[in-house]
């Protein structure tokens, strides 16, 4: 076990399964002591996706958890609502109960959903999709942009509160900025999310805070299909692991990152 990140408290939202999992995971066994937050998400039925990556959405963080303590390390996981505007201060009560003040917070909770503008929603593999609807498009902010900048705030808040020097964030993107086709406010949820972001690294570096966001390659988080894989085949880009995107995590969080910040990292 490393302990690079001992004295440290990190919240991870979407910690129960994919690259979110594997952070908590990498966190923890470089010292860190991990809130993980999770909420399952019910199989809709619509059999959007393979099934290997609905029935993760649907798992809690036990195994997560298990995971981490086997590696020596210490954690909590707690199954919230980001869409609840008052599941940050819950969250952060939590954490400061379990371990003590958080000064890691890992925004990558997504609140996927594929909806398009398209008067025919099937993506190019046929796949049913939603149309763009009010439900689609707060079903995605809720949760990518709006909770992510409630966490960024409760975080500085508390920070400010307790004279902090040391913080780091880092949200995780798919890109979005000139459009994302198929999954359109998934892409528009995740600029936003950039955004916020990229305000938190100017606006907070005074307090000894770096904020990042981290956009990793296709992510075999249990959604990708042989036919993807096919569609990959030969390019520059390759089809990552979620325990090489934690890495990457885990390194903007450490002291040797100090210098990095406001910066979008696209990894291949």
């Amino acid at each position: 076990m490393q302990t690079g990140l001992r004295s440290h408290v990190a919240l991870v939202t979407g910690a129960n399964h994919g690259i979110g999992a594997a952070t908590a995971k990498t966190l923890a066994a470089r010292g860190a002591a991990v809130v993980l937050a999770y909420l399952r998400i019910p199989d809709p039925g619509d059999r959007h996706g393979p099934k290997l990556y609905r029935t993760n959405r649907e798992s809690g963080a036990e195994k997560v958890l298990e995971a981490i303590k086997g590696l020596g390390g210490s954690g909590v996981a707690i199954e919230a609502d980001l869409t609840s505007s008052d599941t940050p201060g819950r969250l952060f009560d939590a954490a400061e109960a379990a371990s003590g003040p958080v000064d890691i917070l890992i925004n990558n909770a997504s609140g996927w959903v594929a909806d398009t503008f398209s008067p025919t929603p099937k993506d190019r593999w046929g796949h049913q999709q939603k149309r763009v609807s009010a439900e689609t498009i707060d079903s995605q902010f809720g949760v990518d942009a709006r909770s992510s900048a409630l966490l960024i705030a409760e975080f500085a808040r508390r920070h400010a509160a307790r004279a902090g020097n040391w913080g780091r964030i880092v949200g995780l993107t798919s890109g979005g900025q000139a459009g994302f086709p198929n999954e359109v406010s998934y892409g528009a949820a995740k600029a936003a999310l950039e955004n916020y972001t990229m305000s938190a690294a100017f606006e907070l570096a005074a307090l000894g805070i770096t904020a990042n966001i981290v956009q990793p390659p296709v992510t075999d988080t249990g959604w990708v299909t042989e036919e993807l894989r096919q569609h990959m085949a030969g390019r520059a880009d390759h089809i990552a692991s979620p325990d090489e995107v934690a890495e990457v995590i885990a390194f903007l969080v450490s002291d040797e990152a100090q210098l990095i910040t406001g910066n979008r990292i696209h990894l291949r």
